[in-house]
């Protein structure tokens, strides 16, 4: 096994150890919280879970969770009793996190669903291997933005007024054309490396109105907790959200 999927199979593993009995679990998208996935699935065969029951972000993660025998749900069917978040726990991995816990997502297009799993979920818990620390936003990864296909051009040309170095349209690596999300919609890649985002917060404000944008890959002071796994048995650094 490489030293990076060590990492994140640690990371994984880490992120199903904090799933309980009786939890209702955000599944997110990406090949680290698929090893979450498949770890929470053997605690479930095992009989050491029971009653858990799972919100997929993609449709990738919904056949994974049904190979692997995780019940799944709807946020729709869960509802939340008043005052509560309607999900214990969310699990997703991360493009990029910063020292903040502050994090860039998307690579898989699946950010907007993401999004929405994250926001009703009481802890949100990034999976991540020691490769996605960066100190600014946007140093490595793209900030993915979901447009209606008529909007591309103008969206992108929204983007570099607002800062991006460039706005690509992300083709798919095996098809001709566009690569085309679960809605239906295209996805820009805003490029800000090697300096990163000067201003993270600025930027998400600047798509927050903009016609014919659904959602970005910002998720800014959304994480409560980062699992970072480390290699060769060296555990994983859990980093916490400040209060």
């Amino acid at each position: 096994m490489s030293t990076s999927n060590e990492a994140k199979k640690a990371a994984g593993e880490a992120g199903a150890a904090l799933v309980e009995d009786g939890m209702h679990v955000g599944l997110g998208t990406g090949s680290t919280t698929a090893r979450a996935l498949r770890a929470l699935g053997r605690r479930l065969r095992s009989g050491e879970l029971k009653r858990v029951t799972g919100v997929p972000t993609s449709p990738g993660t919904e056949r994974l969770a049904r190979a692997e025998g995780i019940p799944l749900t709807t946020l729709d069917d869960r509802g939340g009793q008043e005052g509560a978040a309607p999900l214990d726990l969310a699990l997703d991995g991360a493009d990029e996190v910063d020292p903040a816990l502050n994090v860039i997502k998307g690579g898989g297009a699946a950010h907007t669903r993401e999004k929405v799993v994250a926001a009703e979920a009481e802890r949100f818990v990034i999976l991540a291997d020691a490769s996605k620390e960066v100190k600014r936003l946007g140093e490595r990864a793209p900030v993915p933005v979901e447009v209606l296909p008529m909007a591309a051009g103008p969206v992108a040309r929204h983007l570099e007024k607002a800062g991006a170095a460039a706005a690509e349209l992300r083709t798919g690596a095996s098809k001709d054309g566009p690569v085309v999300t679960d809605q239906g919609l295209w996805v820009l890649d805003a490029h800000f490396a090697p300096e990163g985002l000067p201003d993270a917060h600025a930027f998400a404000e600047a798509l927050a109105y903009r016609p014919g944008v659904l959602d970005h890959g910002l998720f800014l002071e959304r994480a409560t907790d980062v699992l970072v796994g480390r290699s060769s048995g060296n555990g994983v650094k859990h980093r916490r959200r400040r209060p």
